[in-house]
């Protein structure tokens, strides 16, 4: 389930649950990637030997903010406004991790458009996103993003 809308009709649906993603599999490859970007080469990560064996978490698990990152690519899949010039992460409000994403795992984000405010040339719009992973019974990451969508 998802959302497509416009600008104008943003403010009518504050408090709605926007939709669901697609289920999203986090691999080995992503985490990977991930710690050469950010230079976090932390063996939970990425030394699936080593967190197999010493991890209390039974194998190599993601980063946080490779978590947090899945909000983008999950997020296209929950909300479509058409008449957007261009969109913007203007920030957070909040980001806690309440259980890790073992590498393997599929994972899909949740949302609920809270707030819209007017800004210059758009609007700025807050959500509570909750990113679940398949078969785990806590959230791995709920947050509080707030972007910017600019008219056309």
């Amino acid at each position: 389930m998802s959302t497509t809308t416009t600008m104008a009709e943003l403010n009518g649906l504050v408090g709605s649950e926007l939709g669901t993603s697609e289920w999203y599999e986090v691999t080995q490859e992503h985490v990977n990637l991930f710690a050469d970007a950010t230079g976090d080469h932390q063996w939970i990560h990425v030394d699936p030997e080593r967190a197999t064996k010493e991890s209390p978490f039974g194998g190599p698990i993601a980063h946080g903010y490779l978590t947090l990152s899945l909000l983008v690519p999950l997020f296209g899949g929950v909300l479509r406004v058409t008449d957007t010039a261009m969109g913007v992460n203007y920030g957070l409000n909040k980001v806690r991790f309440p259980s890790p994403v073992p590498v393997g795992s599929k994972v899909r984000l949740t949302a609920t458009l809270t707030n819209v405010e007017e800004i210059a040339g758009g609007k700025q719009l807050t959500f509570s996103c909750v990113i679940e992973r398949e078969g785990g019974d806590k959230p791995v990451c709920i947050a509080e993003p707030v972007y910017r969508y600019y008219g056309g």
